[in-house]
């Protein structure tokens, strides 16, 4: 082991040492400098890459117990929450749809829609994923379209001989497919379960009120995030494609191609039913709420509805895949044990920390600690408030999960919104906007996570692009609210 491979090894140990021993964040509360130190250990960790990232996902389960934060049963359920085998599902529905080559169809008509110059290919996955994402959840739109993304990269690969070339532009596909679909998501209330915390803790405390659904959120947020979808393209395209501006392959290629792929046969033909059943399940699952009517959810058919969610759908539909024979290998259904070995354990811990850690997070106080000492900026300008508060959200949201992350900061901002005497959307939305933009950290967000589990992507890399768009996004919320805010009134 060289030098710098020990330094980035003991780095991680030391810092949260000296955080342990020579700071009390919250007097009479020890649990929240021992939490700190835990994160700053496995921040340490993540982002010099000291050891694979799955490894030090695995930390929580050896040190929240010895620092008395959490009980090694408590941490252990974490790694097995239900958004993990929403992951598992989609995992497997993408496997087969890879192992019957229609993920080469799905990407030769892409490509024969959106052109062959890589700037073009990614405003196609980014205007795509950003429009499936604002109805279906973040993480299974991104499960639907890696597939076809990965099936477009690996054409590029085989066309382009330039290995540099084809790393940047793997690297915007798989960024802008991620990123995409966190900014979709925030444009409707049934885009992330963030955005429907908010509604009913607003609804909750304010009944009254009857100035939030679906409709006015949209009107607020969708333009919001159009804009931040683009400014995110224009990102992306200048960091990795600024250089690369012929096409990467003939223009009649991809449609040539896609004539010789022929009609679709029985698998492509059971698995696209699949895919695109689960993707319909998934939209319609749950009452819509669009202001005017709403728009029932197949859920009501059920007693236990609330026991539903979109990982029984995940998990339903792949398991079908295992029950349905295949015809073309008679001995086979559509997926066997075989195949479903490629599921990758890696990102599976890796999701596990996460949400491990956004647990020790909200048990041992340290959310809420840091949520409060926002609370010092009540006396200032309201829209440097917002500005800080989204700053401060944001960095929260890199390591807890967002639906932790709005959970913890609604009741803090509530106390903070009587004592400014505003309206409580002034602070609720741009806290709940905020709390969708992890966009540096592989386990900020699932999307994140999904596209670096394809190991086409370094940590340094989504820091550096995740840094300008988490920026862009504070910016762009708090010009947002400084536009609205005379709309709403004590």
């Amino acid at each position: 082991m060289n030098v710098p491979s020990r330094i980035k090894i003991f780095s991680g140990p030391i810092l949260a040492l000296i955080v342990l021993f020579s700071f009390d964040l919250s007097p009479g509360n020890p649990m929240v400098t021992k939490m700190a130190a835990v994160a700053i250990w496995m921040a340490a960790w993540w982002f010099t890459e000291a050891v694979a990232l799955a490894i030090t996902a695995l930390l929580p389960l050896i040190l929240l117990p010895i620092t008395g934060i959490l009980d090694g049963k408590t941490t252990a359920v974490q790694y097995m929450d239900q958004t993990i085998f929403l992951f598992i599902g989609g995992f497997i529905i993408a496997i087969a749809i890879e192992r019957w080559q229609l993920h080469q169809r799905i990407a030769l008509k892409i490509l024969t829609i959106v052109g062959s110059k890589p700037v073009s290919i990614l405003f196609g996955v980014m205007i795509a994923t950003f429009s499936l994402s604002m109805w279906i959840s973040n993480t299974a739109t991104v499960m639907m379209l890696i597939p076809a993304v990965l099936a477009v990269i690996y054409q590029i690969e085989y066309h382009v001989k330039n290995e540099e070339q084809v790393r940047k532009i793997s690297l915007a596909l798989l960024l802008g497919l991620a990123y995409s679909a966190t900014i979709g998501g925030m444009a409707t209330l049934v885009g992330t379960p963030t955005n429907m915390i908010f509604l009913r803790q607003y609804n909750d405390k304010f009944p009254d009120n009857h100035d939030m659904n679906f409709a006015n959120w949209f009107v607020i947020a969708f333009p919001l995030a159009l804009v931040f979808m683009l400014l995110s393209f224009f990102i992306i395209s200048q960091l990795f494609l600024r250089r690369i501006n012929t096409p990467v392959v003939e223009k009649e290629y991809f449609s040539d191609a896609y004539k010789k792929l022929g009609p679709m046969n029985y698998e492509e033909k059971v698995v696209s039913i699949v895919f695109s059943l689960t993707a319909l399940l998934w939209f319609t699952r749950s009452d819509i709420d669009f202001g005017i009517f709403v728009m029932r959810g197949w859920d009501n058919l059920f007693k236990y509805k609330e026991f539903l969610n979109d990982s029984t759908v995940a998990l339903f539909m792949a398991i079908l895949l295992f029950i349905i024979p295949a015809r073309s290998e008679k001995t086979r259904a559509i997926m066997i044990w075989e195949d479903a070995k490629r599921l990758p354990l890696d990102i599976i811990l890796l999701f596990g920390g996460g949400f491990a850690l956004a647990k020790g997070f909200e048990v041992s106080g340290l959310s809420t600690w840091l949520a409060r000492h926002l609370s010092f900026l009540s006396g200032s300008n309201i829209y440097l408030f917002i500005f800080i508060m989204c700053v401060i959200t944001t960095l929260i949201s890199e390591f807890a999960s967002n639906v932790a992350c709005i959970q913890l900061m609604i009741p803090v901002l509530l106390v903070i919104q009587k004592d400014m005497n505003i309206h409580p959307l002034i602070l609720l939305i741009p806290a709940t906007l905020a709390a969708s933009l992890g966009f540096m950290m592989p386990v900020a967000t699932a999307p994140n996570t999904i596209v670096f589990g394809t190991n086409k992507i370094k940590t340094h890399e989504m820091m550096k692009t995740g840094f300008w768009l988490n920026l862009i996004g504070v910016i762009l919320i708090t010009l947002t609210m400084l536009l609205i805010s005379g709309i709403y009134s004590t």
